[in-house]
């Protein structure tokens, strides 16, 4: 049902009301982040926007269709940003300069407001199934970036051929939400940097290089 209500929304959606969508979407975004899901409510997201209830309406059915907008938007942005940082890396000096930047955006905040994808699944997967798969992809998309990460350390003799590669990229994300998590509870960025510190150090010692470990 709330797909098709999109898919007629969006096919007539002038240039003004794909903006105003955009900007509803953004403005939401924001607000979740700071305030969580539970914590936003549609008419905050009308009056920071500054569109009508009726605007509102126009776009999202009600407020799940439009938590799962801010999923996607959310997300493609994350992942974006995770594959231009990610992309590149082939050495254990270019996955320590990851470690410092993501631990360093998370210290500006004192790790307040954790990961955004993470706080969302953490809210919604329980209440809504199609958020929740949205969420499982999302992760997923990101888990699959380190794994290629993880297959160019294979390619160069980094890391053994043998090495579970699925299994390091899923420890990664693990240690990943978990030091935002830890961020974010004891507004330290300390424990982070110490997961990101372990996962990288344990890789480490897979290449059986003794200068490489950390």
């Amino acid at each position: 049902m709330e797909e098709n209500f999109q898919k007629a929304v969006a096919g007539r959606l002038t240039v003004r009301g794909e903006k105003t969508r955009s900007r509803i979407v953004t403005t939401a975004a924001d607000l979740i982040r700071v305030r969580g899901v539970g914590g936003t409510t549609l008419d905050d997201v009308a009056l920071v926007s500054k569109v009508s209830k009726s605007q509102l309406y126009r776009h999202f059915e009600d407020k799940p269709a439009l938590v799962r907008a801010v999923i996607d938007f959310v997300g493609e942005r994350r992942i974006a940003g995770e594959r231009e940082r990610l992309g590149n890396v082939r050495t254990f000096a270019g996955l320590r300069r990851w470690r410092d930047a993501v631990v360093e955006t998370n210290a500006l905040h004192e790790g307040k407001y954790g990961c955004s994808l993470g706080s969302l699944a953490n809210e919604v997967a329980d209440q809504d199934a199609i958020a929740r798969k949205k969420l499982h992809e999302l992760f997923t998309a990101w888990e699959e970036l380190f794994a290629d990460l993880l297959r160019r350390f294979q390619q160069d003799g980094l890391i053994p051929q043998d090495a579970d590669i699925d299994q390091l990229a899923t420890g990664f994300i693990a240690a990943l939400q978990g030091g935002y998590l830890l961020a974010q509870t004891s507004r330290d960025v300390t424990p982070m940097a110490t997961a990101l510190d372990v996962s990288i150090a344990h890789l480490s010692l897979l290449s059986r290089e003794p200068s490489e470990v950390v």
